[in-house]
Order: C-alpha cells, then structure tokens, then sequence
C-alpha cells in the first residue's frame, strides 16, 4: 500500500492510497478534490473509497466533486456525523473494520476534536514494519487537536487508545502544525533532549520547506507532552500531579499560546 501525502489549503495534508496491482485508490480528507484528481490521473488509478475522519470542510469539501467524478466510490465516515459530511453512505462505530483492496483498516471512536471524530488504523502485514494511522485532528505531530465539540477529558480518553497503538506506528495527520506545537511542547518540557533535538531537526525541515509528517508514535511518546500527561517534568510546568487536570491545563495553555 503506497501512500501519498497532497498538500492543500495553508497548512492541510490530504492523503492518498494506491493498490497497484488493482489500479485501485482511497483518499482520506479530502478537503480539496484538485490535489486527489491530479495524483489519480499521474496514477492512471480509480478512486473507490473516500475515507473521512470527521465533518469540518478542510476535510470533506473534495468529497461531492469526487464522487461526481467516481459515482462507483464509496464515502465512509462516524456514525455520529449522520448528515454532516457530503455524499456519506457508510457509517462507522468503534471496533468496525473497512476493506480497501486486499487491506483492512479498524475503526478507533476518538472524540475530543469534534463528537464525531474517528481514525482509521491500517495494521502492518507480512513484509511492513508498522501499521499506518489516519488520525485526522486528534493526534498532532507535537500536539492534538483543538477541542471545538469535545471535553479534555473526552479527548484525553482518545488519545489514551491512541497512545496504546504499537510504537512503530506511523501517523498521518492532517496538518502541518509541527514546529508550532514543538514551540508550545518546549515552554512546559524545556529539559527533555528528545525534545530539544526534534525542535532543532524540525526547524531544519521547515526551513527548507520539508513536511514532517508521517511521524511516529514513539517519537511523540517521547516528545508530545498531550501524550506525556503522566510524566512529572510536564505536571509540575502546570503544577498538578493529577493526569487528568494535567491534559486539561496543557489544552488550554496551548489554546492561549
């Protein structure tokens, strides 16, 4: 399974995957259809499926054109986003599992971002390192999600299931917002050299206009202190011991940042 990472808008990233053996492809957030239209026909693909982590335009704005240009694909989305997100035929819940080509992907229910939001998590198979995870805006590369729906406590469930995920996983989200998040995660975990060395590495990247997602889950276990809720160095820079009231205070810190 190839993946293709289409920049769009300011900062959006909408992705693309590609079965070559069926010509086949899947795209997931697609806030704009002009990107997915032009990588298909680079491909010579058809699309098939339109997976969507939840219902904001930046990710589903694509989603009529596509399906005008693709009347066979299939628009999967939350159960809880009945009628908010364009074309929607297939609504999923937690523990469901979708088909694309010879791949399956299960279903994660991560509210917080919105009530809706779901992920979609492609296992690794013979011959791959680590599974792929589609988390929409829930998990940032250094951060997570703005919570314009959900609760703190909402969003800290979710990313608890996410943090669960094996290490190696690798994570898509759908924003470049790393180096601003890097920027935050230093004024409450300053000491960490983990983090010390990813902000440096990427300031590079952004410098030379390099994307810096996929990352990793063991990269942000190390680095994302909306993972690090438990760890000391982070409670005591909002000064509480509880997990809990700590991912709260960071949220809101990060809100005013």
């Amino acid at each position: 399974m190839k993946i293709y990472r289409l920049p769009a808008f300011s900062d959006n990233y909408i992705f693309l995957i590609h079965d070559s053996q069926r010509q086949i492809a899947a795209t997931i957030d697609p806030g704009d259809a002009g990107p997915v239209l032009q990588q298909l026909d680079r491909l010579g693909a058809r699309l098939v499926a339109i997976f969507n982590t939840h219902h904001h335009f930046d990710h589903v704005g694509g989603n009529t054109m596509l399906t005008e240009a693709f009347p066979e694909c299939v628009v999967y989305g939350g159960d809880r986003d009945r009628g908010r997100i364009p074309g929607q035929q297939v609504f999923l819940s937690e523990g469901d599992r979708v088909e694309f080509g010879d791949r399956t992907a299960e279903i994660l229910f991560v509210p917080g971002h919105t009530l809706a939001h779901i992920a979609y998590y492609f296992p690794p198979v013979a011959g791959e390192d680590a599974g792929n995870l589609f988390c929409g805006d829930t998990l940032f590369a250094g951060g997570c999600g703005r919570l314009f729906e959900g609760t703190p406590a909402q969003m800290l469930d979710s990313l608890s299931k996410l943090r669960q995920l094996p290490e190696s996983t690798q994570i898509w989200c759908a924003h470049e917002y790393t180096l601003k998040n890097l920027r935050f995660a230093l004024t409450v975990d300053g000491d960490n050299p983990h983090l010390q060395r990813r902000f440096e590495a990427v300031k590079i990247a952004r410098d030379r206009d390099r994307p810096t997602i996929p990352t990793s889950l063991d990269v942000e276990k190390r680095t994302n202190p909306f993972l690090r809720w438990d760890d000391p160095a982070v409670q005591n820079a909002v000064r509480t011991s509880d997990p809990a009231t700590t991912f709260a205070r960071l949220r809101e810190r990060k809100d005013h940042f």
